[in-house]
């Protein structure tokens, strides 16, 4: 309520506010003037500040969309009707049971026959065509979305982004360009690895959404045992992460402590009926190889560069 002493000075309790106030400016490193000038900028700018320690679901939905139409640039995205409602049909099923159900996923299959899966923030999951044929059953398939969908649950892209953009002097008192934060997304699932950390969450996070979707919880150990028998050792792009072995050991050991009754998508031979002809025509596994080259199948955009976090071995 306004009075008529407009000219009145503050009290003595303001005084100590403005105190305050100009020794964390200082402190910080952001004088008070500096700070509203970066905010009239911004403004004046039209550009949108996002503080990625407290994004909303909406926000992050928002941005994994417009990280998605990037990523569809660079990537083949397979526009097969019945494999790509397949492998979303799969995904919807794990959502609906994830720590997460009320992001709005979305599945997409990329045609590419290097052993792939990657994801981002919002609930972007893609799955390389390599995987669905190296894959011998729906659970395997399952067990691998599952793990992309823990890392979504975890929020592991936006932490990895904030600390990416801290690392590069990106990250301002305000907080985060949308459009850095674009770039820096689409870079890390294209490209950047996950952290062990990371890793081993997202393992133990998809093992328990496999269970809770009813999926066969035993055929993630057995998708991963499978890959690792394509190689005598692990290739130099997972050297930054969690030995294979190791990961294997601690999903034995977790569905050893708490064992679940799922038994579905265990079906071999369902799976190569619903998934061999949609996949480049294969019918079987791919056979292993020593190579560490790319298929050389001619596509109208080049495949993204492999991730080192994701990949686990390429095909001829």
């Amino acid at each position: 309520m306004l009075t008529r002493h407009s000219n009145r000075r503050p009290k003595s309790w303001a005084y100590g506010l403005i105190a305050i106030a100009m020794v964390l400016g200082i402190t910080l490193g952001q004088p008070l003037i500096a700070q509203a000038i970066n905010w009239g900028e911004l403004l004046q700018r039209g550009i949108q500040v996002i503080q990625l320690s407290n994004i909303s679901d909406q926000q992050e939905m928002e941005l994994g969309k417009q990280i998605n139409d990037n990523i569809a640039k660079q990537a083949r995205i397979s526009r097969d009707s019945n494999l790509v409602n397949y492998v979303n049909t799969i995904g919807q099923r794990l959502a609906r049971q994830s720590d997460r159900p009320n992001l709005t996923y979305n599945f997409q299959v990329v045609e590419d026959d290097n052993i792939n899966a990657f994801a981002t923030m919002g609930g972007y999951v893609y799955i390389h065509t390599g995987l669905l044929k190296a894959a011998d059953n729906e659970a395997q398939v399952a067990s691998v979305i599952a793990h992309e969908i823990g890392h979504i649950t975890g929020k592991h892209s936006i932490k990895q982004t904030r600390e990416d953009a801290i690392a590069q002097g990106l990250l301002g008192a305000t907080g985060l360009k949308k459009s850095t934060i674009i770039n820096l997304g689409t870079e890390l699932a294209l490209r950047r690895p996950h952290s062990r950390r990371d890793e081993y969450d997202a393992d133990q996070r998809g093992l328990k959404n496999l269970s809770s979707a009813n999926y066969a919880q035993p055929e993630m150990v057995r998708f991963m045992e499978k890959l690792l028998a394509f190689r005598s050792s692990t290739p130099a792009f997972l050297s930054t992460h969690p030995d294979t072995g190791s990961r294997i050991k601690q999903l034995e050991a977790t569905i050893k402590k708490s064992p679940s009754s799922g038994k579905d998508g265990t079906d071999n031979v369902d799976y190569a009926r619903r998934v061999g002809k949609q996949v480049t025509g294969a019918t079987s596994t791919p056979t292993p190889t020593a190579t560490t080259t790319p298929s050389s199948t001619p596509t109208p955009v080049a495949s993204p560069k492999p991730r080192s976090g994701e990949v686990i071995v390429p095909t001829e």
